[in-house]
């Protein structure tokens, strides 16, 4: 019976679940306490949903964190680790909004990414396959023709067989590739710390930018709100080393202070990770200097979302372009695979 409640929990989308906190830190900003505010929105909130939230509210009452319950009802990772943070100091209803417009401008960007290349997806595909129908029925039947009228096959028909011909190549060494990347992937990568693991995947190409910004963004806007709560350093990074329902921020924060207990000071140590952004460990250092290191954590935190959403907008106006000038190649090779052929015919009549 639990698990089935927990399979149900788990098809809230992370949309949901990210606007569903993002109320809570609202209405807990204007007074209300956590059990009124799941009571209040529950009003509104579909029947499928009914269930969780008084599940919620039992759990509350029964003394469990607030990140618990939002673990036993199958809240995304991310969330979960922002309401951990969020219930170690004093600006709780902040830091979970602060949270939830994070995760929720990640799932517009998503949503985004999806209508941006659905359709042109689905034309690839059509595309795809009326180019194996022309390679592999008609310019066939072209070639027995030519070759029955003792004519040569234009240019462009080679250029098609020749096309088709790398192309199932590059397929193959595509999927050799893929073979390749799980095999590693199962075998070697996963047994590798989590911290070098992280700091493997930002060696690639787009995709490890993408994740420094958000490793720098998350670490930064937590750490900043634990500093502004009256946390020291060496107690927030043992709250990071607390967190095991986050791996990598729990060995994180063991990492730093191993290497702060070792007189390395704090700027240098995070400049040696190259999972975060080169410009943090100066942000620190003169966060520091200046006694306002919260602040400055906190405004490079949303520096860190400005170049994200700037990387990824000029991203998403180049794919489509991009993959309409394909799809219109294609359909002009093909079109022009029939029609030279047809020509090539008259005139051997």
């Amino acid at each position: 019976m639990k698990g089935l409640f927990m399979m149900k929990q788990h098809k809230w989308p992370v949309y949901q679940q990210a606007s569903f906190l993002k109320r809570i830190g609202e209405l807990l900003s204007q007074g209300y306490p956590i059990a009124g505010a799941i009571e209040s929105l529950a009003i509104h909130m579909g029947s499928k949903y009914q269930e969780g939230l008084k599940k919620c509210l039992s759990d509350l009452k029964k003394g469990l964190t607030f990140h618990t319950v939002l673990a036993n009802l199958g809240f995304h990772r991310d969330l979960i680790g922002y309401v951990y943070f969020a219930e170690q100091h004093g600006n709780f209803a902040n830091a979970i909004i602060e949270g939830s417009n994070l995760v929720l401008k990640k799932e517009h960007t998503q949503r985004n990414l999806f209508k941006l290349l659905q359709y042109p997806l689905l034309l690839m595909v059509i595309t795809g396959f009326l180019f194996v129908f022309v390679e592999k029925t008609l310019l066939p039947n072209f070639s027995i023709l030519f070759k029955s009228m003792n004519l040569e096959e234009n240019n462009f028909t080679k250029i098609i067989y020749a096309f088709g011909k790398y192309f199932h190549i590059f397929l193959s060494l595509f999927s050799i590739l893929a073979i390749i990347i799980s095999v590693y992937y199962f075998l070697i990568f996963r047994k590798f710390p989590i911290l070098k693991q992280k700091s493997i995947l930002t060696h690639i190409p787009f995709l490890g930018r993408l994740l420094k910004l958000l490793h720098t963004h998350f670490f930064s806007i937590l750490l900043s709100f634990l500093l502004s709560g009256g946390i020291s350093v060496s107690e927030a990074l043992q709250l990071f080393e607390a967190n095991r329902r986050q791996p990598f921020y729990a060995a994180l924060g063991k990492e730093i202070k191993i290497k702060l207990l070792a007189g390395e000071s704090l700027e240098k140590i995070m400049s040696e990770f190259t999972f975060f952004e080169k410009e943090l460990a100066m942000i620190i250092k003169h966060g520091q200097e200046n006694g306002k290191l919260d602040q400055e954590l906190f405004f490079y935190s949303q520096h860190c979302i400005s170049i994200l959403e700037d990387l990824l907008e000029k991203s998403l106006k180049t794919i489509q372009p991009l993959l309409y000038l394909v799809i219109g190649g294609l359909v002009v090779s093909m079109y022009l695979a029939i029609l030279l052929p047809m020509y090539h015919l008259m005139d051997g009549i």
